[in-house]
């Protein structure tokens, strides 16, 4: 919402709203001239607006029921992406279940730093460039879509990448994968007839997604586009790409794991199709650090280090796991703060077996995310489970972020790697801590 909030005031519009807590999202839009109110109240709400609403929100929203009352035209967050994207550039999408924010950001990086001028709207802050949104002048328009809601079928760009596909928001799709698939069938069959689905061919269910428009991209022989050669330094990753059958570049990138080798070689592939000159881009993949938010360094103090992630599906979680298997020797403590009832019911099984390789699994309590609890499904269960099945700590730490990060504190020694998990507040826990350090130095003799 932020990103849209920002494309719309670049572009001279009077943009306001609302949202229910302070962050940095709405002091950046606060600073390019919104009015942002924090809370909800019917009082927020133009007399002469378009409202502009999110998923998250309800039809019981007071601001909603006033729109209503006044008869103001009232569009979901994806109808505004779409009408953007039909301003005449070319329009790279960056979908599936993960990786498409890094993706999106990836892609809006690299054409930003070749001097290409692109407009974006993604879902996180890219380091480099302090933004998740631009409008400019160049011929290129990136957008991560989201499949959460069943959005994606609204889009219709030239260029779609298809990062994975994996059972997720299963609130929505009722009948899972099945549901997700028959979603994105529909949303390539709108694609134009000169348009080009990238598909991840190491993955089950999005290589079933087949239409003239598809070419693949994967590590193993058959795809179109093949990353070969792999070498994984501490520092940085090399290797080679080959786009059918043949030598087309190498690339070196920083981002640690595997999956980020699948997410650059998917972006190279969408730019390659694209028509963009690889020489010109190819740098810039090397200093990408990543998003906002995806292990990303947040704190140290004492030889105690900090990580953030919003990793909140099991595959999510297990990939950013991997990212800290660079760290030799290190005592890697995981602080995974569930994001939605419905998720973990539904993939309950599947999170008891996404902490392989930790040290220590701290649970906090479940970020309801708008949702109504579900009996049976709360963080002290789960965390017993996670026991049960793992022969490492793991605890259950209470209340709110400040709260999780006094209890853990104390625990910490030289050495730890802390890596936060999650899309709900667990992103403040690393400030929490950072804090905690400080006051102990404070009062130190």
């Amino acid at each position: 919402m932020s990103g849209l909030a920002k494309y719309l005031l670049e572009n001279g519009c009077e943009v306001s709203g609302s949202d229910v807590c302070d962050s940095k999202y709405v002091q950046k839009v606060k600073g390019l001239g919104a009015k942002v109110s924090i809370g909800h109240s019917k009082d927020n709400v133009p007399d002469n607006a378009i409202v502009i609403a999110s998923t998250a929100i309800r039809d019981t929203n007071p601001e909603i029921i006033r729109a209503k009352e006044l008869g103001l035209p009232i569009y979901h967050r994806s109808d505004l992406l779409a009408e953007i994207s039909r301003e005449g550039k070319f329009f790279l999408g960056y979908s599936g279940t993960h990786g498409k924010t890094t993706t999106s950001g990836l892609c809006s990086y690299v054409l930003e730093k070749a001097g290409l001028k692109p407009s974006y709207v993604v879902g996180g802050i890219i380091p480099e460039l302090d933004t998740n949104a631009h409008c400019q002048n160049g011929k290129f328009f990136a957008a991560e879509l989201d499949e959460s809601d069943g959005t994606i079928v609204k889009y219709v760009p030239n260029i779609c990448v298809v990062n994975n596909l994996e059972a997720d928001h299963l609130d929505f799709y009722k009948d899972g994968l099945k549901s997700i698939l028959e979603t994105f069938e529909k949303f390539i069959s709108k694609m134009p007839d000169n348009g080009v689905v990238l598909v991840n061919n190491d993955c089950s269910a999005s290589k079933n997604l087949h239409s003239h428009k598809t070419l693949s991209f994967g590590l193993a022989d058959g795809a179109d586009y093949v990353a070969k050669n792999i070498r994984y330094n501490e520092d940085y990753t090399t290797f080679d790409i080959y786009f059918k059958g043949e030598f087309l570049t190498d690339l070196k990138i920083i981002l640690k794991g595997v999956h980020n080798v699948y997410n650059s070689l998917s972006v190279l592939a969408s730019l390659h199709q694209a028509g963009v000159d690889l020489e010109l881009i190819k740098p810039h993949f090397a200093t990408f650090t990543g998003m906002g938010r995806r292990f990303q360094k947040v704190g140290e103090f004492d030889g105690i280090s900090l990580y953030d992630d919003y990793a909140h599906h099991p595959t999510e979680i297990k990939a950013a796991l991997s990212s800290a298997k660079s760290f030799k020797d290190k005592n890697i403590i995981a602080v995974f703060q569930p994001h939605r009832y419905s998720r973990l019911k539904n993939l309950w099984n599947e999170f008891l077996s996404a902490f392989d390789g930790v040290h220590k699994v701290v649970v906090t309590d479940i970020y309801a995310a708008s949702e109504d609890p579900i009996e049976g499904i709360n963080a002290e269960k789960f965390t017993s489970e996670l026991s049960a099945k793992l022969s490492i700590p793991c605890v259950h730490l209470s209340g709110d972020m400040k709260e999780v990060a006094q209890q853990l504190f104390p625990t910490l020694k030289r050495g730890d790697i802390v890596i936060g998990l999650g899309a709900g507040t667990i992103n403040k826990l690393g400030t929490e801590l950072n804090k905690l350090s400080e006051e102990v130095v404070n009062i130190a003799p």
